[in-house]
């Protein structure tokens, strides 16, 4: 393919130089093993009942508890299996629930109701890599497959202008153009050949090798990564209370360290950012060991609306699950 070539002199003096970081270097980290449960006791705090509960769009460290979370168990497992995760494919083929259920055959019960309820209402499980990026991934290879199978030529003009407010978003804040530009291009050129009736026009296996090469892969995550910090920082008087209450940084450098650089693991405050700035609902199922003491074992979402939706009627259509540290791509009924 054309664009499967090494990053310009240019490209790499503007990641190198501006990041701190080379856009085709990941840091690896892991894919989570069936052990988790062991790890992690806690889930977001969320007071509805039955599967697919949801909360409102502003979800901040006060509401879901984020504080529970053991990292050093977290970082424990992602040690352990970081050599392992290179082996992995970026995205990797559609699989059945069941799946999911037989990795958890021998563990927790709470888990194995939890998936069990889960396969009253979705049909599919698909892995991304744990390299830190996992969430990019996700999101990127569910947006453009729902826009591949629906052909929403709508949803590709809407997003098309959301993307060039992104563009002016980092020039007002004094990004130099050619330090994200490719990154831009070839986010557009996905886009576009999952359109169908062009010279350029793309299967689902055509989609999925795509989304397996580094250098479309690596380009794409570092569009969204642009985009979200370009959020962040435009609306830094929103996000800096929970920033700072999260990693006592500014927001400066919150984006700078945390969420422009391959490999960093993304939390509540990017997915807001991102669905915001792109205008896409997102919905996140949270799959723990945490139980409902009040009620029958249930398993939580939250629906990250776009602010732009004012009256949050927006219904996500892409579903990504998360268990501690990791996130993969559910498919419904």
């Amino acid at each position: 393919m054309a664009n499967q070539t090494e990053a310009g002199p240019r490209k790499r003096k503007a990641v190198d130089g501006e990041l701190g970081v080379d856009a085709v270097t990941i840091m690896e980290t892991n894919q989570l093993p069936a052990e988790e449960e062991d790890a992690i006791d806690s889930n977001p705090n969320n007071n509805s009942v039955g599967a697919g509960a949801s909360g409102t769009h502003e979800v901040f460290p006060e509401e879901y508890e984020w504080s529970c979370f053991r990292d050093a168990e977290i970082m424990q497992q992602q040690a352990a299996i970081r050599e392992e995760a290179i082996k992995v494919p970026y995205v990797r083929d559609k699989e059945p629930l069941s799946a999911l259920a037989a990795e958890f055959e021998l563990g927790s019960s709470i888990l194995k109701e939890k998936i069990r309820l889960l396969g009253e209402q979705y049909t599919a499980l698909r892995r991304t890599r744990g390299d830190g990026n996992c969430f990019y991934r996700s999101f990127m290879f569910a947006y453009l497959e729902h826009i591949l199978e629906t052909q929403d030529i709508s949803e590709v003009e809407r997003i098309n202008g959301n993307v060039e407010q992104c563009k002016l978003t980092l020039q007002s804040l004094g990004y130099t153009e050619f330090t994200y530009e490719d990154f831009f291009s070839i986010f557009k050129e996905q886009l576009e050949s999952v359109l169908q009736g062009k010279e350029t026009s793309i299967s689902t296996e055509e989609l999925l090798s795509r989304s397996r090469d580094q250098f479309v892969s690596d380009y794409v995550v570092m569009f969204f990564r642009f985009v979200t910090s370009g959020e962040i920082r435009k609306r830094a008087e929103f996000f800096e209370p929970f920033i700072t209450g999260l990693t006592n940084t500014s927001v400066e450098q919150f984006c700078k360290s945390s969420v422009e650089p391959m490999g960093e693991e993304c939390d509540h405050v990017h997915i807001i950012a991102l669905s915001d700035a792109l205008g896409v609902a997102i919905r996140v199922v949270y799959l723990d060991r945490s139980s409902c003491d009040n009620g029958p074992v249930a398993v939580n979402h939250h629906d990250f609306i776009p602010a732009a939706s004012a009256d949050g009627s927006t219904e996500p259509f892409v579903t990504l699950l998360y268990r501690p540290g990791h996130y993969d791509i559910l498919y419904r009924r």
